[in-house]
């Protein structure tokens, strides 16, 4: 039974050593196929600061990418993309950048540099960009080639005053604050102090009655002209006689 166990383990570490030698002998054999290519690529920021590259949120990021090719035949770029991953000891991609389309050939010893711009809309935090290439020789074999791995910083825009977002933010929050104050006021403040009362309809009958009086008192002018002495008028003009009956034209208008 122990020599059976013994054996049992001998064999599972045969395998293990033997498919380890595999792997290994499968990677060199793999790196002594792949095709080299003596091209380099540099970016660089124009726009960066100091103190390390800053990608504003909202704001396209411009690098300039500068290739060499030392190759004496001439290579193509076809995309150049890029990636962010964070800065932890297990590295993870956070989020993959805008891939640009060249197909820009660059001659046998020479250099070229080529723009490639991209944009974020991330919460600030430091994190490692990655940008790289997809080159092809003229044979067309295809290789990647990495022209930026750096530490960058993701931050926020540069707020001002005048800015019309914020003005209108202002202008919302104010809007806001003023209709909240006064439904607190009518709900809570206003039915705690004495109502005045509505005085309109006595006003009205004030009105109404001072214009009676008004047209009821006659003015001085109509009072003069009815008003006269009497004591300069013959009394024959006063006393009129009284009109005598004629007792025959009754008769006759009987008749």
């Amino acid at each position: 039974m122990t020599r059976f166990g013994f054996l049992s383990l001998a064999l599972l570490s045969l395998q293990a050593f033997v498919g380890t030698g595999y792997a290994a002998d499968t990677e060199k054999v793999a790196e002594a196929e792949a095709p080299t290519l003596a091209v380099s690529a540099e970016a660089s920021f124009p726009a960066s600061e100091i103190f390390g590259v800053k990608l504003v949120n909202g704001h396209p990021t411009q690098a300039l990418i500068a290739f060499t090719n030392d190759e004496p035949n001439p290579v193509t770029v076809n995309f150049v993309g890029g990636s962010l991953w964070s800065l932890d000891e297990q590295s993870k991609n956070v989020r993959n950048l805008t891939a640009t389309r060249y197909a820009v050939e660059i001659p046998a010893k020479s250099k070229e540099s080529l723009s490639y711009s991209f944009a974020t809309e991330m919460h600030p935090v430091d994190l490692r960009l990655n940008i790289a290439a997809i080159m092809s020789d003229s044979e067309g074999h295809f290789f990647t080639l990495q022209a930026f791995n750096g530490t960058v910083s993701v931050v926020e825009p540069e707020t001002s005053i005048f800015d019309p977002q914020i003005i209108f933010l202002y202008f919302f929050l104010l809007a806001c604050f003023v209709g909240v104050v006064y439904f607190f006021y009518t709900v809570w403040v206003a039915p705690y102090f004495p109502q005045k009362r509505k005085a309109g309809k006595s006003s009205e009958k004030k009105v109404s009655a001072k214009r009676e009086i008004v047209e009821e008192t006659p003015s001085p002018a109509v009072a003069s002209a009815t008003t006269y002495n009497a004591d300069w008028i013959p009394a024959h003009h006063i006393n009129r006689p009284e009109a005598r009956k004629v007792k025959g034209g009754k008769s006759k208008a009987r008749a």
